[in-house]
């Protein structure tokens, strides 16, 4: 096709990418060049995270629906949004009250026709955390669930026209309580990166995969790329993409990733929610967490072993 390329970075395009169903190609544009771009000073940029709960939108889940009126019923169902509950109040919550760096917002975005109980105990478990900024969105029909939420990040920029960093995350997973910092410092590798191009993956890949319920957490360690847990974006001044523009596991096809496998960085939830056809054959591969394991859950992660049985044990 005559003037449609693929796999190209990102300073080709504009904001329409066609990459959320195949063949992921978009219309080449003029390139955008900076020019004497001074290094990257990360210390007061703006920090946005997403976290979408059970926001029933169409699009964007391998689990499919036809409705709106399905998926909501699909994501309401009072034994999903329990387990879901569970896990945000004992996985999720507690690394990001413990960030070691505090400069961030993390934006929960839920649907207005989330039901009031639920949206009342959402409001309670983040209540204490003054990062968190809760969403109720109007779902429409005819809006995707990538463009939903690209719009909600474009709104909480609060100076477009400078860098920030962004990172999405799911209400059943866990980051690192050094997640943001670190995140803020690879800013500061990115710099010559980010002179070329409108965007710049910074990719965490050590991590763990865990199940929690109440018979305790097993888990195991792996290196996996591109997840949707540990994942963030420099986005340049001016550039209207988003770190939910990119279906995750193909970022690095639209721009460089620089990868950080030092560290234990995140732990992702195995569940029953998880829609993931992998999901299954990771889960027989866990095993019962060691003590020094769970030293460094509660080290790293603030996770509470005792919490986890209390929250999980009528489950």
């Amino acid at each position: 096709m005559k003037g449609v390329l693929r796999g190209e970075l990102p300073s080709l395009y504009q904001d329409q990418f066609a990459i959320s169903t195949p063949p992921y190609i978009a219309t080449r544009i003029h390139p955008v060049h900076s020019v004497n771009v001074p290094p990257i000073n990360g210390r007061f940029m703006q920090i946005i995270g997403l976290c979408r709960f059970s926001f029933p939108a169409l699009g964007d889940f391998q689990i499919e629906h036809n409705t709106v009126e399905d998926r909501r019923r699909h994501l309401y169902s009072p034994a999903r949004l329990e387990e879901r509950f569970r896990l945000f109040e004992s996985i999720t919550l507690p690394s990001f009250r413990a960030q070691t760096d505090g400069d961030f917002q993390l934006l929960i975005v839920a649907g207005e026709c989330l039901p009031k109980a639920a949206f009342d105990r959402l409001k309670d478990l983040t209540a204490d955390i003054r990062q968190v900024r809760i969403i109720r969105e109007p779902v429409d029909p005819d809006l995707k669930h990538r463009q939903a939420m690209k719009r909600v990040l474009q709104k909480a920029r609060s100076q477009p026209d400078r860098p920030c960093l962004q990172f999405r995350h799911d209400d059943d997973d866990c980051v690192s309580v050094d997640f943001v910092e670190r995140l803020r410092a690879g800013a500061g590798d990115a710099t010559s990166l980010i002179a070329g191009n409108q965007a710049i993956g910074i990719d965490f890949n050590n991590g763990y995969q865990a199940s929690f319920g109440p018979d305790g957490i097993q888990t195991a360690q792996v290196y996996k790329s591109l997840l949707g847990v540990g994942l963030g974006m420099l986005i340049s001044g001016g550039c209207a993409h988003t770190i939910i523009s990119f279906t995750h596991n193909r970022i690095g096809r639209f721009m460089p990733v620089i990868s950080y496998p030092d560290k234990p960085m995140w732990i992702r939830s195995l569940n029953g929610s998880n829609d993931s056809p992998r999901a299954g054959k990771q889960k027989s591969q866990l095993r019962p967490i060691t003590p020094d394991i769970e030293r460094e859950f509660a080290k790293r992660f603030a996770i509470d072993p005792n919490v986890v049985h209390r929250v999980h044990s009528s489950a």
